[in-house]
């Protein structure tokens, strides 16, 4: 499991390879939930390499996505011009995003566990404020469950999500999908093995 004590240095060391360490298909669960997408614009945040944000972009969203590493933002350039799609990427962590309030339609945040308790509340109540009212909020986590399977995520047990958590975070949105589960998932060498997962889509009031 990643350790944060250096996180820019640690992420760019870690994406500073040809290979797409994430992989360069879609979260599986992103996908089971297509059809919850709302029409318009999409906001993937700490995206990483691109495979969310590009994917997206193919659901003909117009997508803006970020990431603090300039090692996978470049790389997000590169997998999005190969799937010959347009997305707008910004190398920025999560603090210094330009939050734009009530202006994407849907914001999906896939295992960006990478916030402390306080800083994850915060973070949280900024993707709400950036995502309209009727929008589509999808969230991929791990749960405490993940720590005995040593397969990916921070590897610190008030880094994980639960049900109740996200409820509380949520409050003003009427939740579609929320379930906590284990399965397999192969999501390049990063994420990849019997992993404890929370999904989450819900629809803004």
């Amino acid at each position: 499991m990643t350790a944060f004590n250096s996180p820019l240095n640690t992420w760019n060391q870690r994406f500073a390879t040809e290979q797409y360490i994430f992989g360069e298909a879609p979260n599986a669960y992103l996908c089971s939930q297509v059809a919850h997408l709302q029409t318009g614009s999409a906001l993937a945040v700490a995206d990483g390499e691109g495979r969310n944000g590009v994917w997206l972009a193919e659901q003909g969203l117009r997508v803006e996505a970020f990431d603090f590493s300039e090692n996978a933002v470049q790389k997000a350039h590169q997998l999005a011009q190969r799937r010959g799609q347009s997305v707008q990427w910004h190398c920025s962590d999560w603090q210094s995003f330009d939050w734009k309030v009530a202006h994407y339609n849907n914001v999906v945040g896939i295992f960006f566990q990478f916030a402390t308790p306080a800083e994850r509340k915060v973070l949280f109540a900024q993707m709400d404020a950036s995502l309209k009212s009727g929008g589509t909020l999808i969230i991929q986590g791990y749960t405490a469950e993940q720590l005995s399977f040593n397969t990916g995520g921070p590897g610190k047990l008030d880094h994980m999500y639960d049900e109740a958590m996200i409820r509380e975070a949520f409050v003003n949105y009427d939740i579609i999908d929320l379930k906590t589960y284990t399965t397999q998932i192969d999501e390049g060498s990063a994420h990849r093995g019997m992993s404890g997962l929370l999904g989450l889509t819900a629809r803004k009031r």
